[in-house]
């Protein structure tokens, strides 16, 4: 696999001061056979070899590079460009990291797969790669999001996975992740478990980034190949945020502006968002130290976003990382400004994106218009809209959903 000279994780699978292994003892040896087992397999020139070739031959890589000349023209200031992850199939960036972490429990001699999801992306490419590879599949989920994501629930059934509800707390991300860590407890022995975001203990935000990088490895190629430089800013959504750490990192060390998008919800000044970055506090949530939304007390509070994928308390600790050392900008997006987003999208460029991608490219068309025709925007757009169809026909519809 490729690197760059990033030093992050350290040995102790820390970012600065974030990330680490805080699980309880139970679960400590299966963390460290996977640490183990990941670092001989990224190590395996035949393990790369065989993941570049599930990338190229069953997911649809490299995805294209769009030039959304509509839009920019029409905003007037600095070019767009959209990292098409859309078109990885199953209709999202999750997939690239569902393909390394499956051939990884094959190569560990798991047979069954556990997972979380929120937005159902994560569970779809999940339930695709375990039907591919011959693996049982689990996929916890929040009763709230399976109602919100009804049609990637009968994905997930369709391609043999058991989907199980999370009814606890706010029935979201947050308690299917609870849910999913609870069954990987006790069934470790022949259970991999399947991280769907640059989250969780050492070392899977580390191991999620590292299968991510695919996007930004191929942007900054194809982007050069573009338009003979490299962008002036690079801008994705953050919840967990795998889509923004693969598009983000091959550019760490570059001369480049880079822009995480959080869900601000009904607001950041509302109680009403999942801004964690731009108002969490430091704290531990499934397994790392990070950022996270709680109270004054420690307790975690709820999230709230219009989309799915992005109602998460918490956020990786790579992102908290960077944040803290401020070469990543992050900055939050409501709903609204999302949907409004999505909508100009769709109409002037034909692509209808997802509710959480939407949320960078509002925060492009804004920074579009404070910039010059001579200054150029790159966007991951991480994901499709169909799953997201009876949300807006709710909004677009029949008035908000919430």
């Amino acid at each position: 696999m490729q690197t760059t000279t990033s030093v992050y994780p350290d040995k102790r699978g820390r970012f600065g001061e974030f990330g680490g292994k805080y699980v309880p003892e139970t679960l400590m040896s299966a963390i460290e056979e996977l640490e183990q087992a990941l670092d001989e397999a990224m190590a395996s020139d035949e393990f790369e070899k065989e993941y570049v070739e599930h990338l190229r031959e069953f997911a649809g890589r490299p995805t294209a590079l769009t030039y959304a000349k509509n839009i920019s023209e029409k905003l007037g200031g600095a070019k767009i460009y959209l990292k098409r992850e859309d078109l990885v199939h199953t209709g999202a960036h999750k997939l690239n990291n569902a393909i390394g972490q499956a051939l990884l429990a094959k190569r560990m001699g798991k047979t069954k797969i556990v997972a979380e999801t929120g937005a159902g992306q994560h569970g779809v490419a999940t339930a695709t790669i375990a039907a591919r590879f011959g693996l049982s599949c689990k996929v916890f989920m929040g009763a709230e999001d399976m109602e919100r994501q009804a049609l990637n629930v009968f994905r997930m059934e369709l391609l043999g996975a058991e989907v199980i509800p999370a009814t606890s707390g706010s029935q979201t991300l947050k308690d299917a992740t609870n849910e999913a860590i609870r069954y990987w407890v006790t069934h470790a022995e022949d259970t991999f478990y399947l991280i769907g975001s640059v989250v969780g203990p050492h070392p899977y935000p580390k191991m999620v980034r590292d299968f991510q990088r695919i996007i930004g490895d191929e942007a900054k190629e194809q982007f050069t190949a573009r338009e003979s430089r490299l962008p002036d800013e690079i801008i994705a959504c953050v919840g967990g945020g795998s889509n923004a750490i693969g598009t983000f990192y091959p550019f760490i060390e570059d001369d480049v502006r880079l822009i995480g998008v959080e869900a601000a919800g009904k607001g950041v000044d509302t109680d009403q968002h999942a801004a964690t970055i731009t108002h969490g506090k430091k704290g531990v949530i499934h397994g790392s130290l990070t950022y996270l939304l709680q109270d004054e007390a420690g307790q975690i509070t709820e999230p709230y976003s219009i989309s799915a994928g992005l109602d998460y308390p918490g956020v990786g600790p790579e992102h908290a990382h960077l944040a803290s050392t401020g070469r990543v900008q992050y900055e939050a997006v409501t709903d609204q400004q999302a949907l409004d987003a999505l909508k100009l999208l769709s109409v002037e460029e034909g692509i209808i994106p997802a509710v959480e991608s939407a949320h960078a490219l509002a925060k492009a068309f804004e920074r579009a218009g404070k910039l010059t025709p001579n200054d150029t925007i790159l966007v991951c757009l991480s994901g499709r809209g169909d799953k997201d169809v009876h949300t807006l026909m709710k909004h677009f519809k029949g008035g908000d959903e919430s």
